[in-house]
């Protein structure tokens, strides 16, 4: 899906990134519209990371523009970008206080104490962290931690806030929550954020664009419901999860696992040998050997395997509707 221009965009434009030898960005161009929610997802090593730092200035680009409302920002300081960075660790800076921390960039501008505390009371209100201004980093929570950088990456007014994999530190259950705040954050502030991240739920949850990223190289950038519908690779479809990869007229194609059936032998689409069972609940997920060892998965939600339960090495036919399948391009990378 084409991307609208605003005229305040972020644009990337065939950036690349060498360490000697070593490509870690592969001459990537992409248009990131004002005040969207992005995530840039993949595996580890695949140059989600380095893109963040590249478009915050943390390293150098080794070819290619960036481009922020229609200026090159790629030769610009990170503090002349009108970009702010919220670190993997929050690197919150122990011996100050809260208010401190937010308000340490308007401190380092010569701005008055009463006038950056204003300012930083009002984004701790932001986040619901006013109770905790004079408390120090190592008195909070781990989710409070997040809220806290998050405030200071806020105070500079950023036109994009870049977040690196912001929520690997926190438990699961937190995870979620703070999941829903960033969604509201960005919504109410309605700037753009750029939340790198390997977590595809993670993704699914939060991004109105999704990038996937393998080998320094976009596969695939869409909205999320687009990503899991229709993958254009093989890597997509076996990275998001929920698909079933399989070998068509001589072309892969992708079939998402919660439409595929199983038949009698010799009926269905494509013959296989039941692998694995696992029940999950009211659905059974079968682990399935096809044709030149293709490994497929098949979810059934029928209650009638509970009671003639799949055996192991039995022979079924796995079927599906013409419908549901994506034929796959060969990967990006």
């Amino acid at each position: 899906m084409a991307a609208h221009r605003t005229g305040r965009d972020l644009e990337l434009v065939a950036v690349q990134k060498h360490y000697g030898a070593t490509t870690a960005v592969a001459g990537i161009d992409h248009l990131v519209v004002d005040g969207s929610y992005v995530c840039l997802l993949g595996p580890s090593g695949c140059g989600k990371t380095t893109t963040l730092r590249m478009i915050a200035g943390h390293e150098t680009v080794s070819s290619g523009d960036i481009v922020l409302d229609g200026s090159r920002i790629t030769q610009l300081a990170p503090a002349k970008r009108g970009t702010a960075m919220m670190f993997q660790n929050y690197a919150l800076f122990p011996h100050l206080n809260v208010i401190d921390n937010v308000a340490f960039s308007l401190r380092m501008k010569g701005i008055e104490r009463e006038q950056r505390h204003g300012e930083a009371r009002k984004l701790l209100d932001l986040v619901d962290m006013a109770s905790f201004a004079e408390r120090l980093p190592e008195q909070l929570s781990g989710g409070q931690q997040q809220r806290v950088a998050l405030a200071r990456a806020l105070i500079t007014r950023p036109r994009v806030l870049l977040l690196d994999e912001p929520l690997s530190a926190l438990d699961p259950f937190l995870r979620v929550r703070m999941r829903a705040e960033l969604r509201r954050l960005q919504s109410e502030l309605g700037i753009t954020f750029i939340h790198v991240t390997h977590g595809q739920d993670e993704a699914m949850a939060l991004a109105d664009e999704i990038v996937v990223m393998n080998a320094g190289r976009i596969e695939q950038a869409a909205p999320p419901r687009e990503v899991f519908n229709a993958p254009l690779t093989e890597f997509v479809a076996r990275f998001i999860g929920g698909h079933n990869v399989v070998e068509i007229g001589g072309r892969n194609a992708a079939i998402r696992a919660d439409r595929v059936a199983l038949t009698t032998p010799g009926q269905g689409r494509m013959d296989a040998t039941v692998v694995d069972v696992e029940f999950k609940g009211a659905s059974v997920d079968v682990g399935l050997r096809g044709p030149a060892e293709t490994g497929l998965t098949a979810t059934i939600s029928d209650t009638a395997f509970f009671d003639n339960p799949l055996s192991l090495g039995e022979s079924v036919g796995i079927a599906w509707a013409d419908a549901d399948i994506h034929t796959l391009a060969s990967s990006a990378a």
